[in-house]
């Protein structure tokens, strides 16, 4: 048998563990990181109109009228209590599989009964409500897609007690057919929509095909689903590394707009701070490197502008510092003036294994052996316990100096690492 268990409006929970007159019953809203949007709501603001992704503009009205408490998100709070969660959880089970900052797998095979499943599951909840203040919704069945299928029902359902298990024929049938289809793990709405014209709109509708039906309609991943949703666990709990990714992106909205290149100069480091750590700790390099930035659409009273621009890199790298001097780049070449500027990024859309670099003949190799040093030093230093991105790549000035490739007195390109001071 499997687990998933699944933290109830988890950063929501998070303000109301440290901030008591955030619970119940008044509404919560938890906003993104720039406070753009709702990223989390809470059962109550959900009852007066409040959807998840709505952007604030629009609810700040409800918020104001049914005294919703609105609040920025803290993700490295979140982190923290989703990894004391994980630990509290792992003490009782004999294997776990994180599937995300709010969710994660339970090998649960060494128990056999359902009495004996259901006493160690209302275990593991009021465990972790007790150790951490985080409730939990846990779903019981025999593979991973029918987990997740268990989890909803533990959590719409108070009279489950937080714990469903789907441990027979009967139960199984009886969950599928009160479960929308895109609902199911690995289908979602989009899927679900060119399914319904065919009539699958229940998971019922789709688990009841024959299975030569399904592997002539259907790609490998839909067949997996189908297997799994009638009982037969095709997907294993590992914790084995997640296969490498092969595009990357860094975006943000601001809070304020922006007008001046030397903002979007600082905003461009840091998403090459960002890209940088990530192919590093994945060990691959970036081709090619692209930059965007657009205005605020919504402001129709404002002049509209958007712009991307992508170069191919001199020599595939995950040097930080070389990918700021390429997002430096591509920003000068589509920065207008005259605009307000309310979001940016940049994108790596071809990325390839360090090992499979075939170096320039027109890069000197002391200088790549230099920066490479360099970045595992940055790394070292910001991997550490109270040191977290405390080293980063700043702006850079002048502009002018990547393209023409200056070099200060030491040899290295012109370039700023910024050191922060945690205290």
């Amino acid at each position: 048998m499997v687990g998933l268990i699944d933290c109830n409006n988890f950063f929501v929970s998070c303000e109301r563990v440290f901030n008591p007159r955030l619970r119940a019953p008044r509404p919560v809203v938890v906003l993104s990181n720039n406070d753009g949007c709702a990223v989390a709501i809470s059962n109550e603001a959900k009852a007066v109109g409040i959807k998840r992704g709505d952007p604030f503009f629009k609810i700040e009205g409800l918020c104001r009228r049914y005294n919703v408490a609105v609040v920025s998100g803290n993700h490295r709070m979140y982190g923290d209590l989703s990894a004391r969660v994980m630990a509290t959880i792992a003490e009782t089970v004999p294997e776990i599989h994180v599937y995300s900052v709010d969710e994660c797998f339970l090998d649960m095979s060494i128990w056999h009964d359902t009495a004996t499943l259901e006493e160690v599951g209302r275990s593991i909840v009021r465990r972790v409500r007790r150790s951490t203040g985080i409730p939990t919704s846990l779903g019981i069945a025999p593979t991973m897609t029918l987990a997740k299928v268990a989890t909803r029902f533990a959590k719409k359902y108070p009279g489950y007690r937080s714990v469903c298990i789907i441990d027979d024929e009967t139960k199984r049938r009886k969950a599928l057919e009160l479960t929308n289809i895109s609902d199911v793990w690995g289908i979602g709405r989009r899927i679900s929509r060119r399914l319904a014209p065919l009539g699958y709109t229940r998971a019922i509708t789709f688990a009841d095909l024959k299975q030569a039906d399904v592997e002539r309609s259907f790609n490998i991943t839909m067949q997996r689903t189908w297997r799994e949703l009638n009982g037969e666990a095709c997907i294993a709990i590992d914790n084995e590394e997640e296969p490498h990714r092969k595009q990357m992106c860094s975006t943000r909205s601001f809070g304020k707009s922006l007008t001046d290149i030397s903002q979007l100069n600082q905003a461009m480091a840091a998403f090459a701070t960002i890209l940088g750590r990530k192919l590093r700790e994945q060990h691959s390099c970036a081709v090619t490197l692209g930059a965007f930035v657009q205005t605020n659409g919504f402001r129709k009273d404002l002049p509209q502008y958007s712009n991307s621009f992508h170069i191919k890199l001199e020599e595939p790298t995950s040097d930080t510092m070389l990918l700021a001097r390429a997002a430096q780049i591509c920003l000068r070449r589509i920065f207008r003036s005259g605009y307000a500027y309310k979001r940016a990024g940049l994108m790596i859309h071809e990325i390839v294994d360090e090992d499979a670099v075939q170096a320039s003949l027109f890069v000197p190799r002391a200088d790549t052996e230099r920066r490479r040093r360099i970045m595992e030093a940055v790394d070292a230093i910001n991997r550490g316990e109270h040191t977290h991105d405390a080293v980063h790549v700043g702006s850079y000035s002048p502009l002018s100096a990547f393209v023409r490739h200056e070099r200060d007195s030491s040899g290295l390109p012109q370039s700023a690492i910024q050191i922060i001071r945690p205290f």
